[in-house]
C-alpha cells in the first residue's frame, strides 16, 4: 500500500455517513433527507450546503468533536495515511455553543486517540470563512496565534470565493504569520485564475487550497512553479462540484508537467463520494501515475506540511523506508 499524506480536508466535512447517522440518533434528528443507502444525497451547491449544515449541527459537545477527529484520522490511517492536516473553524465552534478553545482541544484529543491506535500524525489549520466576514476572519487569526495548542500549526481562509477581496484578509494573515503559523488560502476553485494571482499577490501563501484554475493562465502556472507554491488539489471534489466536466479535463497532470508542486486531497470526502485513498486511485487511473509517482506526491505533501522539522524528518523516513 502506498503511504499517503493529506493537507486539505475540512473536519466537519469529513464526518462519514455512518457517524452522522449515529449522531442523528443521539440527538433525535432524522437524517433521511440527507443520507440514503449510506451515502450523502445532494444535487446542487445549495442542497450540498443543506446536507453539510445538517451534519455539522450534529456535533455539539467536546466529546462529539473528539469522536469526529478520531474517526476520520483512524479511517485515513487504515487506508495508508501517515499524516493529516484538517481545517478547523472557530465559527463552527461558536455555532455549536463551544468556545474555540474547547472545540480545538476536543479535536486535538481525537487526534491523540487516533495516533495512539494507528501512529498517524495530525495537525490543525484554523480557518476563517469568507462569507462570515472580515472581522470574524481576523478573530480566527488572533485565536490561532494565541491558542498555544501544539497541534495548531497553520492558518487559512475558506468559504465562498465569490465574496470579499483578498486584500481584505491581509491583516489576518499577518497576525498568523507573525505567530509562526503556516499560511494557506483557498483560491482558484469556483473563481478563475485571477483569484489565484490575487492570493499570491496579497497573501503570499506557501500553499494554495485548490489553485487548479491557474491552468487558465500559462504565465501564472510558470509563476507558481518558479515560486514553489504548493497546490492542494482535490480532483474528486472538483468533478463533483463541476469545476471540470471530467477527469480527462482536469489540469492536475498539466500542472504537474509544468513543474508545479501538486498534492492529492479529499476536501469534504463523503459529500463528494471520495476518500484520500480514492484520490490516489483516481491519479493512478486517470492521470497515468505509477506507484513511484504517487509516492512523490506524498513526499511533496510531507515536505509542505505545517509541522516541526523533527516530525517531518520522521515522516519522510517512514515514506522512504516503504518506497525502497
Amino acid at each position: 500500500m502506498i503511504l499517503k499524506a493529506e493537507l486539505h480536508c475540512h473536519i466537519e466535512g469529513a464526518a462519514a455517513p455512518e457517524l452522522v447517522v449515529a449522531q442523528a440518533r443521539k440527538y433525535g434528528q432524522d437524517p433521511s433527507p440527507y443520507i440514503q443507502d449510506g451515502s450523502f444525497v445532494w444535487h446542487d451547491f445549495t442542497s450540498f450546503l443543506a446536507a453539510y449544515d445538517f451534519a455539522s449541527d450534529l456535533f455539539r459537545t467536546e466529546e462529539d468533536y473528539a469522536r469526529l477527529a478520531d474517526h476520520y484520522l483512524t479511517s485515513l490511517a487504515r487506508d495508508g495515511a501517515i499524516y493529516s492536516e484538517v481545517f478547523t473553524s472557530p465559527d463552527h465552534a461558536k455555532k455549536a455553543g463551544l468556545s474555540p478553545k474547547a472545540y480545538t482541544d476536543a479535536l486535538g484529543e481525537g487526534m491523540v486517540r487516533a495516533k495512539a491506535k494507528t501512529g498517524i500524525e495530525g495537525r490543525m489549520i484554523v480557518t476563517g470563512v469568507r462569507h462570515v466576514g472580515v472581522e470574524a476572519i481576523e478573530q480566527a487569526a488572533r485565536f490561532a496565534a494565541r491558542c498555544g495548542h501544539p497541534l495548531v500549526t497553520g492558518f487559512g481562509v475558506a468559504g465562498d470565493e465569490r465574496i470579499g477581496d483578498f486584500e481584505d484578509y491581509v491583516r489576518a494573515f499577518e497576525i498568523a504569520r507573525e505567530a509562526g503559523l503556516g499560511i494557506t488560502i483557498h483560491a482558484g476553485e469556483l473563481m478563475g485564475w485571477e483569484s489565484v494571482k490575487a492570493a499570491l499577490d496579497h497573501i503570499r501563501p506557501s500553499r494554495i487550497g485548490h489553485g487548479v484554475r491557474a491552468i487558465e493562465n500559462p504565465d501564472l502556472v510558470r509563476r507558481i512553479a518558479a515560486e514553489g507554491v504548493v497546490l492542494e488539489c482535490c480532483p474528486g471534489s472538483n468533478i463533483a462540484l463541476k469545476v471540470f466536466d471530467s477527469f480527462a479535463d482536469h489540469p492536475f497532470p498539466a500542472l504537474r508537467a509544468a513543474g508545479c508542486k501538486v498534492t492529492l486531497n479529499s476536501d469534504d470526502p463523503p459529500y463528494f463520494w471520495t476518500s484520500l485513498k480514492r484520490e490516489y486511485d483516481i491519479a493512478a487511473e486517470h492521470f497515468a501515475m505509477n506507484d513511484k509517482a504517487l509516492a512523490r506526491i506524498t513526499r511533496t505533501a510531507i515536505e509542505a506540511a505545517f509541522v516541526d522539522k523533527k516530525t517531518k524528518a520522521m515522516l519522510l523516513t517512514r515514506l522512504d523506508a516503504r518506497v525502497r
